[in-house]
């Protein structure tokens, strides 16, 4: 069982954390990788990250969202510690290719009233452009979204503050890249 910020922060290090030559989803060069599905899907971790995300979550929200595939452990974890803490949530899941049969649904989960307030989740943030592009889909779906969660935001030159700032999002991470990379 993780039990705090702090456990979780070192695990992240020695399970998620590689120094080298990478490329990132972004297209951007780092020496620093963050994979944090070794922690985000093992449920000990899991929790303590949803537990951790879900004080960070706007009050009035309805549901957490976030883009597949790294938020989906993310958005059910968040979820379901909510419900269980007497702070209901559903969750969405929102695909980074419409459905190619059926609907040609963007958005997977409970549809809910148009105007309903949704906090979009999110594992790294680099430039922000992946929480961006979930949150134009539940924007374009009606929905008001106003608030990013991330676990670690990679703090590249201000770039994911000034495209969230740019989209009318506030923004929020557990850690800094300089939280997970220094003291290794």
């Amino acid at each position: 069982m993780i039990e705090s910020r702090e456990e979780l922060r070192k695990i992240i290090q020695q399970k998620c954390y590689k120094k080298g030559d990478f490329t990132l989803s972004s297209g951007q060069k780092s020496e620093h990788y963050i994979n944090l599905k070794p922690v985000t899907l093992r449920c000990a971790g899991l929790e303590i990250i949803s537990i951790l995300m879900l004080a960070m979550v706007d009050k009035e929200c309805a549901a957490v969202a976030g883009l597949t595939l790294g938020a989906d452990p993310l958005v059910s974890g968040t979820a379901l510690i909510g419900t269980l803490h007497e702070r209901p949530l559903d969750a969405l899941i929102v695909r980074k290719k419409a459905k190619g049969h059926g609907t040609g649904a963007w958005i997977e989960g409970p549809e809910l009233p148009k105007g309903s307030k949704i906090t979009v989740l999110e594992d790294v943030i680099t430039t922000g452009g992946s929480s961006i592009e979930a949150v134009k889909r539940l924007r374009d779906a009606g929905y008001i979204v106003e608030r990013v969660v991330a676990i670690v935001d990679r703090q590249v030159s201000g770039e994911a503050d000034i495209n969230m700032a740019a989209a009318h999002l506030e923004m929020f991470s557990l850690y800094d890249l300089s939280e997970i990379a220094n003291g290794l």
